[in-house]
């Protein structure tokens, strides 16, 4: 059996509650993170990240270890999001994984997705405890403790 180090941060940029709230219990049910933070579009998110990932704010906005984004949102979406992070990322104390959480399977947007290579992978909504167990161990192997029954 495989039982998770919690990450430090998680964070879940979605406009949907009800996706929030499945991903949100999961993540948590799972120990997957010391603090998840849930906002509801990506200028949030920007936002959060720009307070969050330069010295100074650790204590208030941690810096997430992990982020799911989801591609339709309102005010700013998951590619424009991608956008504005391109200009400020290089600012940031350490990289983020960025993994797409949606319930868009369209062709134009999973292609459109391969021009972002801080974008990992993507996961279709909502999360599965599989799902959680495998990014970790893909991207966080020290996180990953096996344990025998």
């Amino acid at each position: 059996m495989r039982k998770l180090l919690p990450l430090k941060t998680i964070l879940l940029v979605d406009d949907d509650d009800t996706t929030n709230y499945l991903n949100q219990r999961l993540l948590e049910s799972l120990n997957a993170a010391e603090k998840i933070v849930v906002l509801k579009d990506g200028e949030q998110a920007i936002d959060y990240l720009i307070k969050a990932c330069q010295a100074g704010n650790e204590e208030a906005y941690p810096c997430p270890d992990l982020m799911f984004l989801d591609i339709k949102m309102p005010v700013m979406d998951g590619f424009e999001f991608l956008e504005a992070y391109k200009e400020v990322k290089a600012k940031f104390d350490k990289e983020i994984i960025i993994l797409m959480l949606t319930s868009s399977a369209s062709f134009y947007d999973l292609e459109k997705l391969k021009q972002y290579p801080d974008v990992k992978k993507h996961y279709s909504k909502s999360l599965t405890e599989v799902d959680v167990k495998d990014l970790v161990q893909e991207y966080f192997p020290t996180h990953i403790m096996r344990v025998e029954e």
